[in-house]
């Protein structure tokens, strides 16, 4: 099986300021999205890389592969306005292959670990849909519309979202396939997209690890810097 590491970087949100996605915001004397790029880019199972950035910075990720010399992003797409319009490019550039499967990937978590990589294509080599997902310590509240809570669901049976998500091709294409004919489609990320129209197909989880951050805020990138150090 191919394997396919898809960056998913097409927003162009700016939530720390300046004239850049966060994507782009220096860690460690690189732009985040470059930790994230050179983490597949290392992995000996990872066979191509596919980069779903917005239009206006393909030249800045381009100066990226180039000083980086990154040899295995093969694609080098524009997303779209929802989280779901990124997912589809890259579904739409490998739909003439076969026996390929699709590692999505936050470009802002730039401390993927080579082991939660590997263990990620082994369950997908297996056969397995997969999300990456760590315990929560913290007990979760479901509320209603009014602020109040409804219910207190149990803490060993929830799981804080990381990615990668993994799937077969033929498995993430025939969920959005259904997906793009329901009117009230509304986008998510991609385990929310195959556990609604293909219930039938289980998705298993792979254990994550508490450094691979999502970095949104200004006090993450001091949390990265610490990250950092420690390795």
């Amino acid at each position: 099986m191919k394997n396919v590491a898809v960056i998913l970087a097409g927003g162009s949100g700016r939530r720390m300021g300046g004239s850049l996605p966060k994507q782009f915001l220096v860690l460690g004397g690189k732009p985040i999205i470059q930790h994230s790029i050179e983490a597949f880019e290392k992995n000996t199972n990872i066979d191509e890389i596919c980069i779903i950035i917005h239009s206006d910075f393909i030249q800045e990720i381009e100066n990226i592969l180039i000083e980086g010399q990154i040899q295995k992003v093969k694609h080098i797409l524009p997303g779209g306005k929802e989280r779901s319009d990124s997912s589809l490019a890259a579904i739409n550039a490998y739909q003439k292959e076969s026996n390929v499967s699709l590692i999505f990937h936050d470009a802002v978590r730039p401390f993927i670990s080579q082991d939660i990589i590997n263990n990620v294509i082994q369950e997908v080599k297996d056969g397995k849909s997969v999300a990456v997902a760590i315990s929560t310590v913290d007990t979760i509240f479901q509320i209603n519309e009014k602020n109040q809570i409804v219910s207190v669901p149990q803490r060993n049976l929830l799981r804080r979202a990381q990615t990668p998500q993994a799937f077969s091709y033929n498995v993430i294409k025939s969920a959005y396939d259904i997906a793009l004919n329901d009117p009230h489609f509304v986008a998510t990320d991609d385990c929310g997209v195959v556990l609604k129209y293909l219930p039938s197909e289980s998705i298993f989880i792979v254990e994550g690890d508490e450094s691979n951050i999502k970095i949104t805020f200004e006090q993450d990138l001091v949390q990265g810097e610490i990250i950092l150090k420690e390795k």
